[in-house]
């Protein structure tokens, strides 16, 4: 069952349970449904407080001190039609109205329901906080903190309302830029990197799917325009929309002065920069040294720097950055 256009999640189960692309602060897992506490888990993914871009559910993977289990129990086939269809339900007790993207995938020959919880735009969301006939206990705000969902206190719902006067700069429209500045090749590239099953469809899908399918445009059927994570990914010069989008790498190993100093400037759609920069300084900046020991057989090796956390650090830097 699909909602509206073709959804399918923009990156395949492999990377989320392998945390290639999801941290678990963005990922719950559920050994099967359980509405009001997905539910919850929903809202609090909409709400997006930290600005981490949602989250996903998964359904069917079960959970063993915060990581799944290497044997998945799967769901029935017979059952996920029926969860499909009240999740869907519940999702409409969300106020204001929220829709995640669902997606039935199979993994290891089990079936898993994905949830795929995007930031929202007309957050702040909140949900009752149980599903007795009445809402006995009312409605209330839901977020995310680190691998857990709890209730708003009153200072988080308060941050909530001063985020809602702003939408996060990945999530805006772009109003200079058209639905053309966006290019195929270039999404098609990053749906191989992930792994995405999006990418066998994208071949045939209508290119206005293809991009509401992966949330890189919004508006109305009538003015479609693209977002700025969409432009800052899939446009071979972004800098052209956000000046000096650009990663500088300065080497000041010779010294401080201007005279002495090394710099590269790398441009381009956010990840090929990333790649390039990472190339450069462990091509040219990293260093190893080795050092024999006397007496013994393998030799010491050192590195100038490492380049686990200069990888880190410098996504942590690009990608996560507050605008």
């Amino acid at each position: 069952m699909k909602w509206g256009y073709i959804l399918i999640i923009p990156t395949s189960i492999e990377n989320i349970l392998n945390e290639n692309v999801v941290e678990n602060a963005r990922l719950e897992l559920n050994k099967d449904w359980n509405p009001e506490s997905i539910l919850h888990t929903i809202c609090a993914f909409a709400n997006d407080i930290d600005n981490w871009g949602g989250g996903y559910i998964l359904i069917g993977v079960e959970e063993e001190d915060g990581i799944p289990r290497k044997k998945i129990t799967g769901l029935e086939l017979s059952k996920i039609d029926n969860i499909q269809k009240e999740l869907l339900s519940k999702c409409k007790l969300i106020q204001p109205s929220y829709t995640p993207i669902v997606d039935v995938t199979n993994y290891k020959g089990k079936n898993i329901l994905v949830v795929w919880c995007f930031g929202g735009q007309t957050r702040p969301y909140k949900c009752p906080i149980t599903l007795d006939k009445n809402f006995s206990k009312g409605y209330s705000y839901y977020i995310r903190k680190m691998s857990s969902t709890i209730r708003a206190t009153e200072i988080e719902q308060k941050e909530l309302y001063d985020m809602a006067k702003t939408i996060p700069f990945d999530d805006r429209m772009n109003y200079e830029a058209e639905i053309r500045d966006l290019k195929l090749p270039l999404i098609q590239n990053f749906l191989y990197e992930v792994k995405s099953d999006l990418l066998a469809q994208s071949e045939n899908m209508d290119f206005i799917d293809l991009c509401k399918s992966m949330r890189i445009i919004d508006g109305t059927p009538e003015y479609m325009k693209p977002l700025n994570v969409g432009l800052m990914f899939f446009n071979d010069e972004p800098q052209k929309f956000f000046p000096y989008s650009q990663i500088e790498v300065v080497d000041l190993r010779n010294g401080a002065e201007g005279d002495n100093m090394v710099e590269r400037i790398f441009k381009g759609p956010i990840d090929s920069m990333i790649k390039s920069a990472l190339l450069y300084i462990s091509n040219t900046v990293i260093e190893e040294k080795i050092l024999k020991i006397d007496g013994q057989a393998e030799a010491e090796r050192f590195f100038n720097y490492p380049y686990q956390a200069i990888e880190e650090a410098l996504v942590n830097a690009v990608y996560h950055r507050r605008l």
